[in-house]
């Protein structure tokens, strides 16, 4: 995905901001991946 920032605010940082979403998602699919992985463990062991 190209983000357009030709009309931008010139003091934006588009390339820290769009790093820093690249991090955000990473870590949110992390932590679903960990926590669902955390309920299959519960289910292994607690049922």
């Amino acid at each position: 995905m190209t983000i357009d920032t030709t009309n931008g605010h010139p003091a934006m940082n588009y390339p820290e901001h769009i790093r820093t979403y690249k991090g955000f998602l990473r870590g949110a699919i992390v932590l679903t991946v960990l926590i669902g992985l955390l309920l299959v463990g519960m289910l292994v062991t607690l049922v």
